[in-house]
């Protein structure tokens, strides 16, 4: 019987290959094929950097002897044929976890070193269709672009520490040399701590160049601000605007990267073609979301952060971690995306921290790091070749990022030990040398870095000497040192105020919000109730509720505005990294966005208080009410964002804000009548009392001179006092900004999590404000 079975098997593998070599003749199979059974696999794929290869044939198979029978005769049952998918050019084979287990037992075991290098343990077609992902859309990404070849050798970077008493410097790195050219994806490995992301920020243009070492090339020109716009950078942290959907966000990324030549229509359709691209038409109606917000999943808002730079069409792409987080999966796609990037002439460099086996055979190259040194550089498939000529070999099957993670980190369990290592370790024969026996993680670190130094250093470096084939005005293009934004001073204010009024609508409008201001306005109106103002005492009480209304409308504003650019140093720092936008035409955007939504609820809450308090009913004195406790508030405001963007640090900026505020209300002249001479001058620079004395003649100019010992005069003063703190504030916060340093920015979800400290010390000061009343 067994023989009749393995005959018949025999008779539908040959019938198979027939089918397909019929197949790839006919000139219209432009799809990629793959034919499996229990002895054989065929490759073919459509791609210009697929090979043709078998991976083992019915003699190879034998030749390796019983070991893996139950994994051939697993595959040969789960493979599923259908003659018509032959036929039309369909994929035929399909990755299944025994296949997985196939493709791990070949790492570095089975495989001659020719076909190690040449081949791919599955085809494209294998990969599981991802439900996120939805139909695959045909590519933009492969419009020609710019090519630029990324050269870098011997580059050190060093931080300096500095203690109570002295500094420090400590290395980052130490002599990192590596290329990558166009249609090449570059990985970046080693664990924690390793200096991987700092390298890609360094090659990506994201550090101080002044503190950098070493030689960096871009066409073999140095870095110019030109590159910018031919750069993309996605950020390990998915830095996206919550309340945007995918399409805004993409949107507002292409009204404001894309170059001026295009027209907003033409934008607007990059945008849905990259939606398309990505696989995100499912969800471009959804809001991104973030901590407390619900909106689109992991995989789907790091596509977005992918489609936020692709759709510039860059030349150069890097990338840190962008699988981290992602289900295997949604990482396999994420690869397979950047490959396919890669594929239109673009150079990609990204972080992995532990890619899956079928995840690093996708990358061209490798750069493997171990506490800021380099312990390898070169072709992915041959990473595992290299470190078996030092005497590095996996003695149990596993992944080769796992392999290649526990060499960088020291760990050689399960790994043999070189015998020059294992030599030395004799010589030394010192427990610091040695553990259980075996090297310790230092002279092991120590060893791989000396084996690169000495069998392969040299031999890369002479490479990067060659000259990139390129000519002289291709290669000139990229020393530009004039900036290109994508959108004249006007359009960039005109996209950020939008984007603002959309992003913020939620916050402004909560419920929250809402009923802390109405629920305050109507305890008031019943706290004075048809207050008369005929006699002392009502004159007096009433006095009372226009301070506290000066004072609610300048502390309001304040603990409201602090938050403004700390919540967005992040989304700032990065899209000031990309130019995106001129630093004034955000200010002035994010700033103007805040007052139509700033000044609906001070309209509701005077409506209650007004006229519930029985304050003077008439037309001019209610308008000018408002506008006194409008301008209060935009004063106000600015404080709160000089505070906020001078010192960047919630916690600080709440403190300092609760005490500048505190003082204002203070020598506002309502609790203090008479001021010593030597700290008269804070009354001055109080918005408290610049509002507080324009509230009280706009209601009692007709009827008294002075109240509370306060004079009743034109009142031009205090409104020229108030209009410079709008501008003054405003200037100061600006200036701050502009000295600002783009690294170590907070995020969003920090600053959010801050609020309750803003909210607790809000509610402290009203509280006190009752007591000293």
């Amino acid at each position: 019987m067994e023989k009749g079975n393995t005959s018949l098997a025999r008779t539908r593998s040959e019938q198979l290959v027939e089918t397909v070599a019929a197949a790839f003749k006919s000139p219209s199979n432009n799809e990629a094929i793959a034919v499996s059974d229990g002895s054989s696999v065929g490759t073919l794929s459509r791609k210009s950097s697929k090979r043709l290869m078998m991976a083992a044939s019915p003699g190879r198979s034998t030749s390796g002897g019983n070991k893996n029978t139950h994994i051939r005769k697993s595959r040969s049952a789960q493979m599923k044929f259908d003659l018509d998918d032959v036929s039309s050019g369909a994929a035929l084979s399909r990755a299944s976890s025994a296949s997985l287990g196939f493709s791990f037992s070949f790492t570095g075991f089975n495989m001659p070193p020719d076909d190690i290098a040449d081949s791919k343990p599955f085809s494209d077609d294998d990969i599981p269709e991802d439900l996120e992902a939805g139909t695959r859309k045909p590519k933009f990404q492969t419009e020609p672009t710019l090519p630029i070849y990324l050269k870098f050798t011997d580059v050190t970077y060093k931080v300096i520490i500095k203690g109570m008493t002295s500094t420090e410097e400590k290395d980052i790195l130490n002599g990192i040399s590596g290329s990558v050219d166009p249609g090449e994806v570059l990985a970046l490995m080693g664990p924690s701590g390793s200096g991987k992301t700092t390298l890609l920020n360094l090659i990506g243009g994201r550090l101080n160049q002044t503190t950098v070492g070493g030689s960096l090339t871009y066409n073999d020109q140095p870095y110019s601000k030109f590159l910018k716009s031919r750069i993309g950078f996605v950020t390990q942290d998915d830095v996206l605007f919550p309340h945007l959907t995918v399409k805004e966000t993409l949107t507002y990324a292409a009204l404001l990267r894309l170059p001026k030549t295009l027209t907003k229509e033409q934008k607007q359709k990059r945008a849905i073609d990259v939606i398309y691209e990505l696989g995100l038409e499912r969800c471009q109606d959804t809001m991104i979301g973030g901590s407390f917000v619900r909106g689109v999943s992991g995989g789907e808002r790091k596509r977005v952060c992918i489609g936020n730079e692709i759709i510039i069409n860059p030349s150069l792409l890097f990338l840190d971690e962008p699988t981290s987080g992602l289900d295997s999966t949604t990482a396999l796609r994420t690869v397979q995306l950047l490959q396919d990037i890669a594929e239109g002439g673009k150079t990609v460099v990204t972080t992995i921290h532990q890619p899956s086996s079928r995840l690093f055979h996708k990358f061209d190259k490798l750069i493997l790091l171990g506490k800021g040194s380099l312990l390898y550089f070169g072709k992915a498939s041959e990473a595992m070749l290299y470190f078996s000529s030092i005497g590095c070999d996996p003695l149990i099957a596993m992944n080769p990022a796992e392999f290649l993670l526990d060499l960088a980190n020291g760990n050689i369990n399960d790994v043999s030990v070189p015998s020059e290592l294992d030599d030395k370790v004799q010589i030394g024969n010192s427990e610091a040398e040695t553990r259980n026996g075996k090297p310790s993680p230092a002279v092991v670190h120590e060893y791989l870095v000396e084996a690169y130094e000495t069998r392969v250093a040299d031999k890369e470096k002479k490479k990067l000497m060659v000259p990139i084939p390129l000519d002289e005005e291709v290669k000139s293009k990229v020393s530009s040192r004039k900036r290109q934004w994508g959108a004249s001073w006007w359009e960039q204010y005109t996209i950020l105020f939008c984007r603002g009024i959309k992003e913020r609508r939620h916050d402004y409008f909560s419920w929250l919000r809402i009923t802390q201001v109405l629920s305050t306005a109507i305890i008031l109106g019943l706290l004075w109730w048809k207050s008369d103002s005929s006699s002392p005492k009502g004159l007096q009480d009433q006095a009372g509720l226009l301070f506290f209304i000066a004072v609610f409308w300048g502390f309001f504003p304040v603990f409201t505005a602090i938050f403004t650019f700390p919540q967005e140093r992040a989304m700032l720092s990065k899209e000031r990294a990309a130019d995106m936008y001129r630093l004034s035409a955000y200010f002035l955007a994010r700033t103007t966005s805040d007052l139509p939504l700033d000044l609906i609820l001070p309209v509701l809450f005077l409506l209650v208080v007004y006229f519930m308090a029985g304050l003077r009913i008439s037309a001019a004195p209610f308008f000018l009410t408002m506008l006194t406790v409008f301008l209060c508030i935009v004063a106000a405001q600015g404080l709160g964002l000089a505070i906020g963007a001078t010192l960047m640090d919630l916690k600080r900026a709440t403190t300092l804000a609760s005490v500048t505020v505190m003082t204002f209300m203070l020598a506002g002249g309502y609790f203090v009548k008479k001021v010593p001479v030597f700290v008269s001058w804070i009354r001055y620079m109080s918005f408290n009392y610049h509002t507080y004395k324009l509230l009280l003649k706009v209601q009692y100019e007709h009827t008294t001179p002075a109240i509370n010992g306060i004079g009743i005069d034109s009142g031009l003063t205090e409104v020229g006092a108030l209009v410079a703190m709008v501008f003054g504030y405003r200037l100061l916060a600006y200036i701050s900004l502009r000295r600002m340093k783009l690294s170590a920015s907070l995020t969003s979800q920090e600053a959010e999590g801050e609020q309750h400290l803003v909210q607790e010390t809000f509610s402290q000061c009203l509280v006190e404000v009752s007591s000293k009343k």
